[in-house]
Parts: C-alpha cells; sequence; structure tokens
C-alpha cells in the first residue's frame, strides 16, 4: 500500500493509533482539525456509512448536508479506492446501524 507514505504520515498514523478512548479522539482531533476540517471529516465518513447501507444519493443530501459533489466523491473512494472505509465500516458494524 505505502504509496506516499513518508515519515511524517507516518508518525501521525502512529499517534493516531495511540489513542485510547473516544475522549483522547476528541481532544487529539480538537486540537488538530479546525472545527470545520474535522466536521467536514465526520460528514464523510457519515456519508459512506449510509452509502454502504443502500442510501440513496438524494436522501443522505437531504438528512447529512453533504453535497452531491461530496457523496460522489466519497462513492468513488468506496468503490475505487484503498478499502479504508469498507474496512473501519465493517469492523465498527455500522452497515447495520
Amino acid at each position: 500500500m505505502n504509496r506516499n507514505l513518508t515519515p511524517e504520515k507516518e508518525n501521525f498514523y502512529k499517534a493516531i493509533l495511540s489513542l485510547k478512548s473516544i475522549e483522547e479522539c476528541e481532544a487529539f482531533f480538537d486540537d488538530i482539525f479546525t472545527i470545520q476540517e474535522l466536521e467536514a471529516i465526520t460528514q464523510r465518513y457519515e456519508v459512506a456509512c449510509r452509502l454502504c447501507r443502500g442510501e440513496k444519493y438524494g436522501d443522505i443530501n437531504k438528512s447529512t448536508g453533504a453535497s452531491t459533489a461530496t457523496i460522489c466523491r466519497v462513492s468513488r473512494a468506496l468503490n475505487y479506492g484503498s478499502g479504508g472505509y469498507k474496512k473501519v465500516i465493517e469492523r465498527l458494524g455500522e452497515n447495520d446501524r
């Protein structure tokens, strides 16, 4: 996989993997991301979960406020990406929510 794994990215990923609770994640992400960045990231994850459950673009747009461009981008990542969304969604059982 290591397409562009720089030492900086590796250190960042290790930092995330070191977090041990929701509270630690919240504190780290609040420090590292702007409010808008964190909202965009969480929205994309929610869109991915809904797409995996087979929801329609229009319904996702209405319920999340995500633009059709964002929904299409997430769909492309689900279908042609590295498999990261699917792996996490499966592990957390988000398809069943």
